[in-house]
């Protein structure tokens, strides 16, 4: 091997790492949806958790961004601790899926479907569709598929790069003699571990050590304990991103790490406990592709059937070594390790986003319950919601801008982009709702009351906009622009009835029955739920365009307004159901 086959084989590494984190980075994106509703299946059941663990890493083919989401959920309360082990433990067997696709390289033979069969032969043809598809396609969708063949493509390539640039290597002695060494267990190991977490991916240290297979050079005596060794280097991206999450989070990262160490110490003494005793004949043997996809799988299958009825005492034992601090830690509601999966982080934000949208409005209704019946505890509830709000709007806005910069799917940007609209509206309806919990007060403070007619009147536009509240709210939580649709006519009702109300408190002024002081009062009030029902209109406007791909909510409202047939319908029929009594 010359310095010749040195370039050769950094270039085919180069092109396999290359190719698995193209591919995974499009598998990820491309299966955004999947992924959630994989992820919303989590319960307390432990093999729900290993079911999932294991489907959501043979999608994106990678047990370290799995681990890292798992960190992730726990640190922001989305994930208990018990629940965490059994996704890890499925993402230990899901990794696997990768060796067994490399272990293609291996095959040969001289029938047309074996020939067809060989990356030499189909990845050519997988890449010519990859380029066309990712340059000629308009869909989104179809571009992420042309990014998941090319990566595959290069990735492939890549492998039998490699495998052909070691291949001089078989008659080296010194080579042999390196391979040899690691098969003292503790050596190899060590080599499979340190490799691993220096590139920081099992799947691509396995490929590696599948290339080199090629030389016939690896038995199967140096190539278990390697991959032992390699899930154990593997733990290292969760444990870093551990660093600064709350103790539950750092337990996960160190189950990880235990169910992999004791793995390996267990099976790794049966094993040569085994051999020494009956003496396996295949421990000398040359390993090819097949054969550590195998042992990949076979490793990590029996630690998870050794391990699996025991994940409440790798718990405990977490529990024990990261001990809980005197002070309560404190969630972190978003958290920036979700980022490098937006479609998980997307959904996070949509649950806040929800949360926050129902503390809103719930302030708000509280608020005109007071005018009537005004308690102090209510009251001061309602600004601690406000204060809430604005958090939430604050802690959304900063965290969907970071999202906006990853590489984001066609539907997942529009997702960010709704988020980032809605949730201003969301915190100015809280705003009013103070504005009117301070109106009560005034009228309380003041021995201000409305006259039965103002009472019976307010109740009225109250109903209104609490109706109007109810459409828009559910239209935000279940995207459903067929509701959203009959928000705008009743936002105009409610501006009619504002004018009506207006109109008629001048009438009891010039009558005598009202003062200028509960006028006042009367006309901040009339102007907060006028102002409420805009904001749901924005809400139910933004629903309705994003779900026709674009953002342009004035020109829908303009749109409707316009003449539509169903919105004259549907304003009349508000219009009598909120009309005031003469």
């Amino acid at each position: 091997m010359d310095f010749f086959d040195v370039l050769t084989l950094l270039g085919g590494l180069s092109l396999f790492l290359f190719g698995m984190n193209l591919m995974g980075n499009s598998l990820e994106k491309c299966a955004g949806s999947s992924l959630k509703v994989l992820l919303s299946k989590l319960t307390s059941r432990k093999i729900l958790g290993f079911l999932t663990g294991l489907g959501v890493t043979a999608v994106i083919q990678s047990s370290s961004a799995t681990t890292v989401m798992v960190v992730g959920f726990v640190n922001s309360g989305l994930l208990s601790l018990r629940q965490a082990i059994g996704v890890i433990m499925g993402a230990n067997v899901g990794t696997t899926v990768t060796a067994w696709i490399l272990s293609l390289t291996g095959l040969d033979g001289e029938s047309f479907f074996i020939r067809l069969l060989e990356p030499t032969s189909f990845s050519p043809v997988l890449a010519l569709i990859g380029v066309g598809l990712t340059m000629m396609a308009k869909s989104e969708r179809k571009k992420d598929v042309g990014m998941i063949l090319l990566g595959f493509a290069v990735l492939m390539f890549g492998m039998d790069t490699m495998s052909g640039a070691v291949a001089g290597l078989q008659d080296v002695p010194e080579f042999q003699s390196i391979f040899l060494m690691f098969t003292n267990p503790v050596l190899g190991v060590l080599a499979g571990a340190i490799l691993t977490a220096i590139i920081q991916s099992s799947s691509a240290s396995v490929g590696i050590l599948q290339a080199l297979s090629a030389t016939g050079q690896v038995t199967y005596g140096a190539a278990i304990p390697i991959i032992m060794g390699q899930n154990i280097g593997t733990c290292v991206t969760a444990m870093i991103s551990s660093v600064g999450a709350n103790k539950n989070a750092k337990r996960a990262a160190v189950v990880h790490l235990l169910f992999n160490i004791i793995g390996t110490c267990v099976w790794l003494s049966v094993f040569y406990l085994i051999n020494a005793v009956v003496h396996f004949d295949f421990v000398g043997n040359s390993i090819d592709q097949l054969g550590i996809a195998v042992v990949h799988t076979t490793f990590n299958v029996l630690c998870t059937a050794l391990l699996f009825p025991f994940s409440g005492l790798l718990e405990k034992l977490a529990c024990r070594l990261v001990r809980d601090d005197k002070v309560p830690e404190q969630i972190q509601i978003l958290d920036e390790r979700l980022l490098s999966t937006p479609p998980v982080a997307i959904g996070r934000c949509q649950e806040v986003a929800e949360t926050m949208a129902r503390i809103s409005m719930d302030a708000l209704r509280t608020g005109c319950r007071l005018i009537e019946h005004y308690d102090a505890k209510e009251a001061q509830a309602v600004r601690e919601t406000e204060k809430e709000a604005d958090q939430y709007e604050d802690m959304l806005g900063t965290y969907l801008v970071k999202l906006g910069r990853e590489n984001l799917s066609e539907r997942d940007n529009r997702q960010v982009s709704k988020l980032l609209h809605i949730i201003g509206d969301f915190e100015r309806i809280s705003d009013h709702a103070v504005n009117v919990v301070e109106s009560a007060e005034e009228m309380r403070s003041k021995g201000l009351h409305f006259s039965p007619q103002a009472k019976q009147e307010l109740n009225v536009l109250t109903s209104a906009v609490g109706e109007i509240m109810d459409l828009s709210l559910d239209a935000f939580l279940k995207d459903d622009p067929d509701l959203a649709v009959k928000v705008e006519p009743l936002e105009q009702v409610v501006d009619t009835l504002k004018e009506q109300l207006r109109n008629r408190h001048i009438l009891r002024l010039q009558r005598g029955e009202c003062t200028i002081e509960l006028g006042f009062v009367w006309s901040d009030l009339l102007t907060d739920l006028e102002r409420v029902a805009d904001h749901c209109s924005n809400i139910a406007g933004c629903v309705i365009e994003m779900s026709h791909g674009s953002l342009d909510v004035h020109e829908y409202l303009d749109y409707i307004k316009g003449g539509s047939i169903a919105f004259q319908r549907a304003y009349n029929a508000y219009a009598r159901k909120y009309a005031l009594m003469e």
